[in-house]
C-alpha cells in the first residue's frame, strides 16, 4: 500500500539551531500554537512522513499551528535543558536513553494523554512523564545495489571494502548513534569488548555525524555502503530511496539482535503552552493517528490494541522475523551514559 501523501502544512517549520521565529512571531507570543522538539525520522523527505499528516489533521481539528525543531536526541534534550529557565518547547520527542536522561532533568511534567492506558508499560514512564508515541527497533542500513547481499555480522564490517564507505551517528548526540553502543555492548559481551571492537572500526570509518537521518540518502546513492539507523526512519525513508536495505548484525556464529527504540513524548516543565502540548500528546495516541503509524510512517503503532493489518505492517512483521529483540537495562545506560561515550571517545579518537 502506498504511503498517503500529506500536503505540507504551511505552519509547520523546521528551524534551524538557534530557535527563530517562524514567520517572524515567536511560539510563545501566539497562544495559538504549540511548539515539538523532536529526534529525526518522523518527519518525511517530501512532506509525507506520519509528523506530517498527523500535524497537518491536528491542525485542522484544533486549529492549533505546530512549530517544529528537529535535531538529534541528545541536541534537543541538550537545549531544552539550556533553556530550562524559559521553555521554548511544549513537547519533547526523544528516543531513549535521552527520554530518560530529560525525566532526570526535571524537563517533564507529569501527563497522562489519553488512551496511555494502551500502551505497554515498558514503552512509558512509571511517573507518567513521558510515552512512546511510535514503537521502533534498531539497526543498520546497506545499499543494495552496491551489496547484493547485506553484511550479516559487526566482524565482517572489520574487511577493507568498507574503508571509507561506513558511518554511524554521534553517540551521545544521535539517538541511534547512542543505540549503536548499546548493541555493540549487548553484542559483544561488555563495555571492554564493545569499545576494542568500535576502535578497530574506526578505520573504516568515515567520522561522527549528528544526523542520522542524514546518512540514508548517502547510503543511497553509494557513497556510503553501510551506516545506521532505525526501522522506522529506514523503511518510510526507503518509498523514495530505492536502495536502502535493512538488516541487524549479528556476533560471528550468533543471531541478529536489535532492541525498542521507541519515539517517546513528553510535555516540558513550564512549557509556554501546555494545554496545547496536552491536546497534541493526546492527538498522537489516537486511534487515527496511531492507525497511520505504519501505513504512512513506515513505524510499529504505541498502542498494543491497535493492529495495523496495511501491507507496510505486513512488511515489517516479515522485516523483524528471526531477529532477537532485547531489553537493555535503560536505568544503567541513563546513570552511566557520560561513562560509555567517554569511554567511546577514548577508543576511536574522536
Amino acid at each position: 500500500m502506498p504511503r498517503n501523501p500529506a500536503k505540507p502544512l504551511a505552519a509547520l517549520c523546521v528551524l534551524a539551531l538557534p530557535l527563530t521565529a517562524c514567520g517572524g512571531t515567536s511560539a510563545a507570543s501566539d497562544e495559538n500554537v504549540v511548539t515539538v522538539y523532536s529526534a529525526d525520522g518522523l518527519k518525511g523527505e517530501n512532506g509525507d512522513g506520519w509528523y506530517d499528516q498527523v500535524f497537518e489533521d491536528f491542525e485542522k481539528e484544533t486549529g492549533i499551528k505546530v512549530e517544529y525543531v528537529e535535531g538529534g536526541s541528545g541536541e534537543m534534550v541538550q537545549r531544552t535543558t539550556r533553556e530550562k529557565r524559559n521553555p521554548q518547547a511544549d513537547v519533547l520527542v526523544t528516543l531513549p536513553p535521552f527520554i530518560q536522561q530529560a525525566d532526570t532533568k526535571g524537563l517533564l511534567q507529569k501527563y497522562a494523554p489519553k488512551g496511555v492506558d494502551q500502551v505497554s508499560g515498558a514503552d512509558k514512564a512509571a511517573n507518567g512523564t513521558w510515552s512512546a508515541v511510535v514503537n521502533n527497533y534498531f539497526g543498520f542500513i546497506h545499499n543494495k545495489k552496491e551489496l547484493k547481499q547485506a553484511p550479516t555480522t559487526w566482524e565482517d564490517l572489520l574487511d577493507g571494502k568498507y574503508k571509507n564507505k561506513l558511518q554511524y551517528s554521534t553517540p551521545g548526540v544521535a539517538g541511534d548513534g547512542t543505540a549503536v553502543l548499546i548493541k555493540a555492548m549487548h553484542d559483544f559481551g561488555g563495555e571492554k569488548q564493545a569499545m576494542e571492537y568500535l576502535e578497530k572500526l574506526q578505520a573504516n570509518n568515515v567520522g561522527p555525524s549528528a544526523s542520522t537521518g542524514k546518512l540514508a540518502p548517502k547510503v543511497d546513492k553509494g557513497e556510503l555502503l553501510v551506516a545506521n539507523g532505525d526501522v522506522q526512519m529506514n523503511f518510510a525513508q526507503s518509498k523514495s530511496m530505492p536502495n536502502l536495505g535493512i538488516w541487524f548484525p549479528a556476533r560471528e556464529g550468533g543471531k541478529p539482535t536489535t532492541f525498542a527504540l521507541p519515539y517517546a513524548a513528553g510535555l516540558v516543565s513550564d512549557a509556554p503552552h501546555s494545554e496545547n502540548g496536552k491536546k497534541l500528546l493526546d492527538y498522537m495516541l489516537s486511534q487515527k493517528a496511531q492507525k497511520q503509524v505504519s501505513e504512512i510512517g513506515g513505524g510499529f503503532a504505541a498502542r498494543q490494541d491497535v493492529k495495523a493489518i496495511d501491507a507496510n505492517a505486513i512488511a515489517l512483521t516479515k522485516l523483524m522475523d528471526g531477529v532477537e529483540v532485547f531489553e537493555p537495562d535503560w536505568d544503567d545506560i541513563e546513570k552511566n551514559l557520560t561513562s560509555y561515550i567517554d569511554a567511546w571517545k577514548e577508543a576511536t579518537g574522536n
